[in-house]
């Protein structure tokens, strides 16, 4: 007696004895015979219970996802069905048990239609639904992936741990109050970047973890509260060093999952371009659509709201949508106007091209505008422009979101191309307008560049780190940095985040000590696992990757979290609610 996986089975297996275990995906009674698709986790395989079978009365009761043990024998089928793994054959049952009965569904397995929020109030069923479940053995490949490639590559795998201190420099800690220490609080891990510094220290030179993080954020579509990465650091390297090496292992990756072969090594940009011409840090670069300044050329022309713009320091930039003038309608472009406003852009102006210019600004232009426009955007005929002015990083974001919606609407893509580059050369510093005052921009420990140490104090605002972030389909999929190793660079930068001796001890006192006993150069880097697994399962929502995902206001519909705790867990921990 066989006893496999579903579809393990197929046409090779013909008059075998098979034991099978599953749920009824689906019961068909066709006058006498009964039909069961049973189903587990590697597929369906057809059951087929004959009116003079034994079990046939057993059969009669059985329903939708039931769970059934069968034993019987391999027959290949009459009427086969090409769409199923094992459309070849099927079972001729001589025994059922069923083990379990089951209520009827609140909504169908094998349909898509189900409201988010019940799908994730019942996630214990949704996971029996074919793409949920694939994403899951997906992400589950790529875990195994990376470590059978850290491990060929001499790295160890280290856990860090979940129970650390608070060191509020990004992101919201979640905070855990101590029943023994009244009073205080374990923060958990927004990653385990100070740890795996640690390790460097500790002389570990390779390490990977692939670790639970947690960050008390608004989320998005590709954000949840507590997520996984696949975490490294190694000592005695550069950025390059980092890079080669991650590339290598997103090459396995992409060839072992979807075998899709990476041409390396991957393009980088700086981001500074990235920003100048993708509007963007994570650009995505499977469609062209560049952001191009028009400044010079369109302050030439008699328009006040434009020549107030530029007399104040701002800029004006334009997308081509090419061979896309005729599918705009004003009210389209009204449409598009409200979109780029929720990126603070004051409005969007437009031209369409077919031999002469025509739209919301046409009338400004004189003839040498025109050519000017003509040869710098290189404009054909039926091309939409669209132009938006005012302070550059509005400018700059609102065209790079509405350049990703254009193409989104048109189709630009394949689902299943994907566009990989780093991103490097990062600011060491980003204004916060909450805290009045230059922040990290990727986070304290960040090395900056050599020749920009003297700047740390001087010139925050144009001082450059040794930071990088590997993109893929305008997604970040990873980033990391070469570290500060040495104490008095570290000191400098704790100065420029304005960090007084107090704070410096207090949250990062122990890291700093270790300076003090050899710190060798060191750099690393992070990977969403979950991001990365979204990309490869092809679906723009973070929750179809991981098991049991938050909802956007971070609880959980199935187990009602976070929820209300007894008093005396309250009164253990010393904590009084307002």
């Amino acid at each position: 007696m066989k006893k496999n996986n579903n579809c393990d089975f197929s046409i090779k297996n013909n008059e075998e004895d098979v034991e099978l275990y599953g749920w009824a995906s689906k019961v068909r009674n066709l006058g006498g015979i009964i039909f069961i698709d049973l189903r587990d986790r590697s597929g369906i395989i057809q059951l087929v219970v004959n009116p003079d079978s034994s079990c046939y009365n057993i059969a009669e009761n059985i329903r939708n996802e039931y769970v059934l043990k069968v034993n019987g024998i391999i027959k290949e089928r009459i009427n086969k069905n090409p769409n199923l793994k094992t459309g070849d054959i099927e079972v001729i049952v001589d025994y059922i048990e069923i083990l379990n009965e089951a209520e009827t569904p609140v909504f169908e397995i094998d349909k898509d239609d189900a409201l988010e929020d019940t799908r994730l109030k019942y996630r214990y069923l949704d996971l029996r639904r074919n793409n949920i479940k694939n994403n899951l053995i997906t992400k589950s490949k790529i875990m195994m992936c990376a470590r059978d490639f850290f491990y060929k590559n001499d790295f160890i795998e280290v856990e860090t741990p979940v129970l650390s201190k608070s060191t509020p420099e990004g992101a919201r800690d979640y905070l855990v109050p101590s029943r023994i220490s009244k009073g205080k609080f374990y923060a958990l891990p927004q990653s385990p970047q100070i740890y795996k510094q640690l390790l460097m220290i500790g002389g570990m030179e390779k390490y990977f973890q692939i670790a639970k993080c947690f960050r008390d954020e608004d989320l998005r579509a590709d954000r949840q509260p507590e997520f996984t990465q696949i975490d490294m650091e190694m000592s005695f390297v550069n950025e390059e060093d980092i890079m080669n090496i991650t590339e290598k292992l997103f090459k396995k990756i992409f060839k072992t999952v979807k075998n899709v072969n990476i041409k390396l090594p991957l393009m980088r940009m700086k981001y500074d371009d990235a920003i100048e011409y993708y509007g963007s840090d994570k650009p995505d670069l499977r469609y062209d659509m560049k952001i191009n300044d028009v400044t010079v050329i369109l302050n030439e022309a008699e328009f006040s709201i434009f020549n107030n713009i530029v007399s104040n320091g701002g800029i004006i930039n334009a997308i081509v949508v090419k061979n896309a003038a005729d599918k705009y309608s004003r009210k389209d472009l009204d449409i598009l106007t409200d979109f780029v406003k929720k990126y603070k852009a004051n409005g969007l102006f437009f031209l369409k091209y077919n031999d002469e210019f025509s739209g919301s600004i046409a009338k400004i232009l004189t003839d040498s505008i025109s050519k000017k426009l003509l040869k710098s955007l290189k404009i054909n005929n039926n091309d939409l422009i669209l132009i938006t002015a005012g302070e550059r990083i509005i400018v700059k974001q609102a065209l790079g979101a509405l350049r990703c919606k254009l193409a989104k609407d048109l189709n630009l893509y394949k689902n299943n191309e994907y566009k990989l580059l780093w991103i490097v050369d990062f600011p060491a510093f980003e204004w916060s307008e909450e805290e009045n005052r230059f922040v990290s921009c990727h986070h304290p420990f960040t090395a900056p560049k050599d020749e920009d140490i003297d700047k740390l104090l001087t010139d925050k605002a144009h001082c450059y780190s040794k930071a990088y972030d590997i993109v893929c389909n305008g997604y970040e999929a990873g980033g990391g940095s070469i570290r500060i190793h040495k104490a008095d660079i570290q000191e400098k930068m704790f100065e420029a985040l304005e960090l007084t001796k107090d704070e410096i001890n207090e949250k990062f006192g122990f890291f700093v000590n270790a300076f003090k006993y050899g710190t060798p150069p060191h750099g690393g880097l992070a990977i969403g696992l979950d991001r990365l697994t979204m990309l490869l399962c092809e679906t723009d929502n973070i929750k179809d990757v991981i098991a049991f995902p938050k909802t956007s206001s971070a609880s959980c519909l199935m187990s009602d979290a976070p929820s209300i705790v007894d008093d005396t867990q309250l009164k253990d921990l010393d904590i009084i609610l307002k």
